[in-house]
């Protein structure tokens, strides 16, 4: 009996008491069977909250991953967005810098030493711009050479404004050139009553050379400036009566003669058509009319090449 374990149940229902008589080594295995479930029980438990535990973080996990890719997306779109705008803002300098040829064209004005011309920036390829690329293609290169265009532009548009610049300032100069450069007659309608060149002189009647062209017309008629510029001289003189002589710069110089009256002031700016005189009969003339003189670097020229009305 010593190899035998009693146990022995009582209830409270009855009043009986019952004995189980086990061998130890049943007992035995049995609480080792016992406790191996109960440890196999623990382990699997574990192991079950274990994994419950990974599963939840690799759910957030990949939401995070989600997140990122969303984010990566996002940026890779920006990224291709920004590498559009600097194509357009290419495209725009080189088309500003085709307008400035243009106008130089136009102007027929040349450049100097100070311009660059055309200017040249590389293109961002097409297959990096492919908004089906993949994500985990890399995308340094296409930021590599973002930041090199954007340093080439940036160099182009500093050119660009120093050339527009160089551009306006030679424009500047034309104008001021074409604003003093004589081209209208001096006076609206009347006739060409003695040309430019050697003549038959109505005093002498000998051949001698005209300085400038006679035109005539009512005595009073209104007398313009026919460039811009400054009066030199605004008195009368002997041969030539009532005189005006304009200097428009650049060598050049208009003179009116025999006029009526004088309406200007030596040192007086004018511009062109500002009226400046009234014609008139003044000095050795033979009637009503306007002696008109242009003078290159105090040569006298043709007027009728500077007529452009």
């Amino acid at each position: 009996m010593r190899n035998r374990i009693k146990i022995w149940f009582h209830s409270n229902a009855t009043s009986g008491i019952k004995e189980i008589s086990i061998h130890k080594t049943v007992f035995t295995l049995g609480l080792f069977i016992f406790f191996s479930m109960i440890g196999i029980a623990i382990l699997i438990g574990y192991d079950y909250s274990q994994l419950k535990k990974k599963s939840y973080n690799a759910i957030v996990i990949n939401k995070i991953i989600n997140k990122q890719l969303n984010e990566i997306n996002n940026q890779r779109t920006q990224i291709q967005s920004f590498a559009g705008e600097i194509i357009v803002l290419k495209n725009e300098i080189d088309s500003l810098s085709k307008f400035e040829e243009k106008v130089r064209l136009i102007a027929d004005i040349n450049r100097n030493d100070n311009a660059s011309g055309l200017i040249g920036i590389g293109g961002i390829p097409d297959n990096a711009l492919d908004s089906d690329i993949s994500l985990k293609k890399s995308h340094n290169n296409l930021m590599r050479e973002m930041h090199r265009q954007i340093n080439q532009t940036h160099l182009a548009v500093e050119k660009q404004a120093l050339n527009f610049d160089n551009l306006i300032k030679q424009l500047e100069e034309k104008r001021n050139f074409l604003a003093s450069t004589p081209s209208i007659r001096p006076i609206k309608g009347g006739w060409i009553t003695s040309k430019f060149g050697y003549r038959k002189s109505p005093f002498t009647g000998k051949k001698d050379f005209h300085s400038g062209m006679d035109i005539s017309n009512r005595s009073g008629t209104k007398v313009v400036a026919t460039a811009d510029g400054r009066i030199s001289y605004a008195a009368r003189k002997k041969y030539i009566g009532n005189r005006i002589v304009i200097d428009h710069g650049h060598g050049l110089n208009t003179l009116y003669g025999h006029l009526k009256k004088i309406l200007v002031k030596p040192g007086q700016k004018v511009e062109r058509g500002d009226i400046i005189g009234l014609l008139g009969n003044t000095g050795k003339s033979t009637g009503p009319h306007v002696h008109y003189e242009v003078q290159l670097n105090g040569a006298p020229v043709n007027p009728l090449n500077y007529f452009l009305n």
